[in-house]
């Protein structure tokens, strides 16, 4: 059982709500690439696997666009065992809390279907921070490009959808909470500062992202269970491979400057 109960006696539920959806110019279906091409195992799949065996994550589920092409989501949740929640393909917000009313998640545990490693091992501990806290929004940032997540209740999602502009609504789903602080509590945890390494990126966005990424994966395959990968081991990875490094630095900038906007 992984129901935590918070001070005030009420159950909190943390529920990892993944918003899905094949778009993207530069690299079509992102989710959907394969991170494991001998297991034929896809970026997606990978992401939910990890996340499955965090102890805090009560339940995992996909929030996929309506719009035709998406269809595919629904066979991944099915060969997964997840289930699905089908919305409007803008409105990324409303999908987000549609997930957390078929689950009755009290919390969103927020990630990107594009980021095959995020900072897993510290979730439960930030889990713990936030219900101890009692906070609105726990943010896990300053972290390396798709290593970081949000952790935020649902009261706090239906206000920013509630008050927030149709921008509030979009995929930056946490814009409203992050533009009127005054209005939340608001946890901000940091990294390790090896982890804070803005020369890099963990995210898949374009085909160099990829290809980096299927490196690393193939790397701590060899060396570890690659659910349960370590960050530094990748950092240093990276650093011993600055072929793979420069590959992706093109885009580095970009990806900070916009993270939160």
């Amino acid at each position: 059982m992984k129901t935590v109960i918070c001070f005030n006696s009420m159950y909190k539920r943390l529920v990892a709500v993944i918003a899905c959806r094949n778009n993207g110019s530069r690299l079509y279906g992102k989710p959907l690439q394969n991170i494991d091409i001998q297991g034929a195992r896809s970026i997606l799949e990978h992401l939910i696997s990890v996340l499955q065996n965090v102890e805090c994550i009560d339940d995992i589920v996909l929030a996929v666009s309506e719009e035709a092409g998406n269809e595919c989501y629904q066979m991944v949740a099915s060969k997964v065992g997840l289930r699905t929640v089908f919305g409007d393909d803008y409105d990324v917000l409303s999908r987000l809390i549609q997930g957390l009313e078929l689950t009755n998640g009290t919390d969103l545990f927020r990630v990107t279907s594009e980021s095959p490693f995020p900072f897993w091992s510290s979730i439960n501990n930030s889990w713990n921070s936030h219900v101890e806290s009692e906070s609105d929004a726990t943010f896990m940032d300053e972290i390396i490009d798709g290593c970081g997540y949000e952790i935020i209740t649902k009261q706090a999602l239906i206000q920013s959808w509630r008050n927030g502009g149709k921008k509030h609504r979009s995929e930056m789903c946490s814009l409203y909470i992050r533009e009127n602080t005054s209005e939340f509590k608001i946890n901000k945890l940091c990294p390790p500062s090896d982890l804070i390494r803005q020369d890099l990126r963990l995210t898949v966005d374009y085909p160099e992202d990829l290809v980096v990424c299927r490196r690393i994966y193939d790397h701590i395959k060899r060396k570890m269970d690659p659910l349960r990968y370590d960050l530094e081991e990748i950092v240093s990875f990276l650093d011993k491979n600055t072929e793979l490094k420069s590959l992706i630095s093109p885009f580095v900038d970009e990806g900070y400057s916009t993270m939160y906007l």
